[in-house]
């Protein structure tokens, strides 16, 4: 028996394999329990689902741009170190409407500053001349980010868990004192690290009502885009977004929208199109090579919570010390390493108390 502490992380989306990858490097014994693991689809499984880049829209003064800066240095060491991860240099450019800085939406938060906080943490940031803007846009911005291939990045994520030590167990839970016996080796778990995301809501011992889903709808195409694009709003409504991302490996997904309470998991063909003609406007170098070739739509719940994230220390009756760390929405992949860096932080107090 090892005198290493026996953790074990609820969870295998990006959340609960960053933060068990992040534990084990400290030396922490690590078991990750789930329900679905990386090669899995569901709509109760949201990491397969994502887009992904790194685009922050919180402000400075937000804890959650701490999470946002810590895991836009570990993206950009991994781009340099890591090809096999699934993640590439992209420029990323955001155009906004003037009613969108009119209304100022929570949704955007800092994307709607002229300069917002990551001005000086981005490599190249630029405030675009308004002359050289769109028709129906203000203001804008540009600057190097990076754009994720989640089909890559999530095995590529749980490999180095494996190679790291940590052991995953595929399960179903119904409460969270179900964990405590779950650990590999046997023995009853020290700590529970909950990422369990939008089954926060559900999870005997954890049921959190402020949890609910962020729909969000999109398309993926065999075409290439020469950048990542976002814009501020559309005008089919205040929960239409619109966005474009070229994956590393191929293929750009068109989205989308954010669709707060909204559980359905099927796709909304209406919806579709819209996405699509508003991808085409935007960019349409999008067909320079060929016509829009469609390989799937895809439907994804982000894991939402009122108030922003949960990640905190709780002492549960029957289950002992808990470590929560869900409810990122659609954050989970660009502030990933921040908050399971927050999650380690936490661990090592409570293992001193």
């Amino acid at each position: 028996m090892t005198n290493a502490k026996r953790i074990v992380v609820i969870g295998a989306g990006v959340a609960g394999l960053t933060s068990a990858l992040q534990l084990s490097k400290k030396g922490y014994d690590v078991t990750v329990v789930a329900k679905f693991v990386p090669g899995d689809y569901d709509i109760e499984y949201t990491s397969p689902w994502a887009g992904a880049n790194w685009m922050s829209f919180v402000k400075d003064s937000d804890r959650l741009a701490n999470y946002d800066r810590i895991t836009y240095g570990v993206f950009q060491k991994l781009v340099k170190q890591c090809p096999d991860a699934g993640i590439w240099p992209r420029r990323c450019i955001t155009y906004v409407r003037q009613e969108d800085l009119d209304k100022q939406s929570d949704l955007l938060g800092g994307l709607l500053d002229a300069r917002p906080w990551f001005a000086d943490l981005v490599e190249n940031f630029t405030m675009l001349d308004p002359s050289t803007l769109p028709k129906g846009y203000c203001q804008g911005i540009a600057f190097d980010s990076v754009c994720i291939n989640v089909q890559i990045y999530l095995p590529w994520l749980q490999s180095q868990c494996f190679a790291n030590g940590v052991k995953l167990k595929v399960v179903t839970l119904t409460h969270i004192k179900e964990a405590v016996y779950l650990h590999s080796s046997g023995y009853e778990a020290d700590l529970i690290v909950n990422c369990t995301g939008l089954q926060a809501s559900k999870l005997g011992g954890v049921t959190d009502p402020k949890v609910y889903p962020g729909r969000g709808q999109t398309v993926l195409v065999r075409n290439h885009a020469p950048d990542m694009y976002n814009v501020s709003g559309t005008t089919d409504g205040d929960d239409e977004l619109t966005y474009i991302m070229s994956r590393p490996g191929g293929g750009t997904i068109l989205g989308g929208c954010y669709q707060k309470g909204n559980w359905n998991g099927a796709v909304d063909p209406n919806l579709a199109q819209r996405i699509i003609k508003r991808a085409l406007e935007l960019c349409p170098e999008l067909e320079k090579d060929f016509p829009l070739d469609i390989v799937r739509h895809n439907v994804g719940l982000r894991p939402s919570r009122e108030g922003g994230p949960r990640v905190e220390f709780e002492y549960i009756e029957d289950v002992g010390k808990v470590v929560h760390n869900y409810g990122a929405g659609g954050a989970g992949y660009q502030s990933s390493y921040g908050m399971a860096d927050h999650v380690v932080e936490l661990v090592d107090l409570a293992f001193m108390e």
